[in-house]
């Protein structure tokens, strides 16, 4: 895909991944609205964006919000044009262990349902114009799991399978999808998760940290927008997760206890 002249909503964009792939886009020519509760970190990451010479609005937006999503895609076709990208990123880590039903509802509303109400309102559009992309930022907890935050890794599989799906049913109608499984980013949730004082919640930051080398925002934005721009379906900024993808559908039994040994070793330290 030529990216130049298209037009991207990133949501949870006011920091870490969405910022960055906010403004890759934006160094590659891509019109951009940035969605983000946190108003006036939206606003920043649009100011950056017009500061470095590309094109950027900012909007107060709840990604699970249906309201708020097409307000979004309202905006980009008010200032530039219709959506041809729509980068699903807002998530949240929510609580460590089982939860509350109350706690499912948020985190599955943030990491999948934010996914589905998007593709419900862009997909019949990208099926009349016989093109659109649609970008899901799981995480290798989706191919994986999250030790101590039953939450996340449920949400997370959910994430990846959606993409999958989307994929394999519109594909023949132009329209492109991406999933991205980075392991540890350094990003304001990763700091989050480092700061919860619970048993669950470190093992949820010591099972990211040791699993592979932390890397950047900018980093995992680089393949993301690169894989929009070749078409690739499975992103994964972390190369040595294809391995552990590989091992766990190899022998899954095998896979299970070699994780809760992990899991054992991750608690006595």
């Amino acid at each position: 895909m030529d990216l130049a002249g298209k037009t991207a909503v990133v949501t949870g964009a006011a920091s870490g991944i969405g910022a960055a792939v906010a403004t890759e886009l934006a160094s590659r020519g891509v019109s951009v609205v940035v969605g983000d509760l946190d108003e006036a970190g939206a606003q920043s990451t649009a100011a950056t964006i017009h500061d470095a010479g590309g094109s950027a609005a900012a909007l107060r937006a709840d990604a699970s919000d249906v309201a708020d999503i097409e307000a979004l895609i309202a905006l980009a076709e008010r200032e530039f044009t219709p959506v041809d990208i729509y980068v699903a990123n807002a998530g949240v880590i929510g609580k460590p262990g089982l939860g509350t039903e109350s706690d499912w509802d948020v985190i599955l509303d943030v990491n999948l349902r934010a996914h589905i109400r998007a593709a419900r309102l862009l997909v019949p559009g990208w099926q009349a114009r016989g093109f659109g992309y649609f970008v899901s930022v799981a995480s290798a907890a989706g191919l994986l799991t999250q030790l101590g935050a039953a939450g996340y890794a449920v949400s997370k599989h959910a994430a990846v399978g959606f993409a999958e799906w989307l994929a394999i049913t519109y594909g023949d109608d132009g329209i492109g999808v991406s999933c991205v499984c980075p392991l540890g980013v350094e990003t304001p949730l990763l700091q989050t998760i480092r700061g919860i004082d619970e048993p669950q919640a470190k093992l949820s930051t010591a099972s990211i940290e040791q699993s592979a080398k932390v890397i950047s925002a900018a980093d995992v934005a680089t393949v993301t927008v690169d894989a929009i721009r070749d078409g690739q379906f499975l992103v994964l900024p972390h190369a040595e997760l294809l391995e552990m993808y590989r091992r766990k559908g190899g022998d899954y039994d095998r896979w299970i206890v070699g994780m809760r040994r992990y899991q054992r070793t991750l608690r006595s330290h």
